[in-house]
């Protein structure tokens, strides 16, 4: 078996000087990091006193699963002769916290919106999205349901 590693490196910087000696006296603020790649700013949601400011994990775990499934499209369309000239993804990710403090996510829904040449394969780009949703990485890792809703319409290609 093929296997792929990714290493990320996560650093608390949101010690105000106390520590986390109270819950409210220090800040939810850290940063991630890849080698070679740029900073991501991270805190927690400002539902728990996160800054609104900076990406939480539940925008990251949302956008990856629209990200690996917009690459897994785009991808078999390249290779099934599907011309995308535009694509665009308003996802949805719905958490449920429970009474003891802990949460799960129960679904995302993502809404793809593709604008495709004039002349493809309307029905086979629609297709596409299933096929796309078995190969992401992302979707096939979670334990929670996966929802694609897309929208497939056809625009005249730009002249660059």
């Amino acid at each position: 078996m093929k296997q792929h590693n990714y290493e990320v490196q996560v650093k608390w910087t949101g010690n105000t000087g106390e520590g986390t000696k109270t819950y409210r006296g220090y800040g939810r603020d850290h940063t991630i990091t890849a080698e070679g790649k740029p900073q991501i700013l991270g805190s927690s949601d400002p539902s728990f006193r996160g800054d609104p400011s900076r990406y939480n994990p539940e925008d990251l775990l949302v956008a990856s699963l629209s990200a690996c499934h917009m690459l897994s499209y785009l991808h078999l369309c390249a290779v099934n002769h599907i011309t995308v000239l535009d694509y665009g993804d308003a996802a949805h990710g719905l958490m449920e916290e429970n009474s003891d403090g802990s949460a799960q996510f129960s679904r995302v829904t993502l809404r793809p919106r593709v604008a495709i040449s004039p002349g493809d394969d309307q029905a086979k780009a629609l297709a596409l999205h299933t096929e796309a949703h078995h190969l992401c990485f992302i979707a096939r890792s979670v334990n929670f349901p996966v929802d694609v809703t897309p929208t497939i319409t056809e625009v005249a290609a730009t002249p660059v």
